[in-house]
């Protein structure tokens, strides 16, 4: 590749992986943020927004530049090694470096944990109001599925299914599962928290009915 070539499809590369990880990051602090409402408060009211924004936008950047200096230290040949070969892309099946940085398995284990640690406090005001609320598995399963796109729980499914263990019709489920959720999980998370919502619902209603009187 010329060199301006090579350049762009670097920084897009960069870009790529750092979303990835952000988006997995993000996650986490969705997580910690729930779990603060629900258990009780993580960090102090006065510096807590701060610490979400620097663990969220913060901690890939950590990641993707080590991940930024191997490539650029191992990849900046082509395939075939040679010093004075075609400048490469970082986009290498075979490249000795990994193509996506090895790091979203920790938020999506301590967002699992915390997913299991919410839906057992669920459980627990469920079954003590059983009485007011007959239906309480039915609500119980569907505070589960309403917090796994979330909390990125199917993330943690795929990270054992492995490009090596799926072939065939699995492999394609898995592709067609991943793409789907991670490209509609903000979508769904805005319909399920947000549009949903009684109070978002209530305000937009409001909203609506002036913007009637106005015009």
């Amino acid at each position: 590749l010329p060199w301006q070539a090579a350049l762009g499809c670097r920084a897009a590369q960069v870009l790529m992986q750092y979303c990835i990880l952000a988006n997995h990051y993000w996650f986490l602090v969705e997580a910690v943020y729930l779990y603060k409402l629900l258990i009780g408060a993580v960090f102090s009211e006065k510096n807590y927004y701060r610490l979400y924004l620097y663990l969220g936008w913060g901690t890939p950047v950590v990641f993707v530049v080590p991940w930024m200096a191997a490539k650029y230290l191992k990849e900046n040949v082509d395939n075939l090694g040679s010093a004075g070969g075609a400048i490469s892309c970082w986009v290498s099946v075979t490249a000795r470096v990994g193509s996506v940085c090895p790091c979203p398995v920790s938020p999506s284990q301590i967002n699992l944990l915390i997913f299991m640690r919410i839906l057992k406090v669920i459980l627990a005001k469920l079954r003590a109001n059983q009485k007011g609320y007959a239906d309480y598995k039915l609500r119980l399963a569907k505070a589960t599925l309403t917090l796994i796109p979330l909390f990125g729980i199917h993330e943690v499914v795929f990270i054992f299914a492995t490009d090596e263990q799926t072939t065939g019709i699995l492999r394609y489920i898995k592709v067609f599962f991943t793409l789907f959720l991670n490209s509609f999980q903000g979508f769904l998370v805005a319909v399920l928290y947000c549009f949903a919502n009684k109070e978002v619902k209530s305000e937009m209603k409001k909203k609506w009915q002036l913007w009637k009187l106005d015009h």
